[in-house]
């Protein structure tokens, strides 16, 4: 069974947002190196892992609005990102993304469910050793 394991909120100004999310919550947000995306650090963490270590908390980011992707998106794990996509699109649902990398973390891609909400789909990089 998949989990939910991040979420992703898009932006139009992300110096805004990061402000907003920062006082209004008390996020830490940290932008990603090489990267139009801020980690958003929402519960206490382990060092080594980055995992929230409050069971059921996740943590997220910001990231830029763009016209496929433009409203708040939840993340979901799975074993393999290749079969995921063909069980979404058995399922009804469509590819909006397709798989691509973040170098040593893992892949990930976005998918249209059947009524329309996009949603992302997490394979960690085990060989990494995540």
């Amino acid at each position: 069974m998949g989990g939910v394991v991040h979420f992703e909120i898009p932006a139009d100004n992300n110096e805004r947002a990061n402000t907003f999310y920062q006082s209004a919550f008390g996020w830490t947000l940290r932008p990603m190196e090489g990267m139009e995306y801020t980690a958003a650090i929402t519960a206490p963490t382990n060092e080594d892992t980055g995992a929230p270590n409050e069971p059921g908390a996740i943590n997220g980011a910001l990231f830029p609005r763009t016209d496929a992707l433009k409203t708040p998106i939840l993340t979901i794990d799975v074993d393999n990102l290749d079969t995921a996509l063909e069980r979404v699109e058995s399922a009804g649902g469509s590819v909006v993304q397709a798989k691509d990398a973040i170098p040593t973390m893992g892949w990930y891609a976005y998918f249209k469910d059947t009524e329309g909400n996009v949603l992302g789909v997490w394979q960690n990089d085990t060989s990494a050793g995540t």
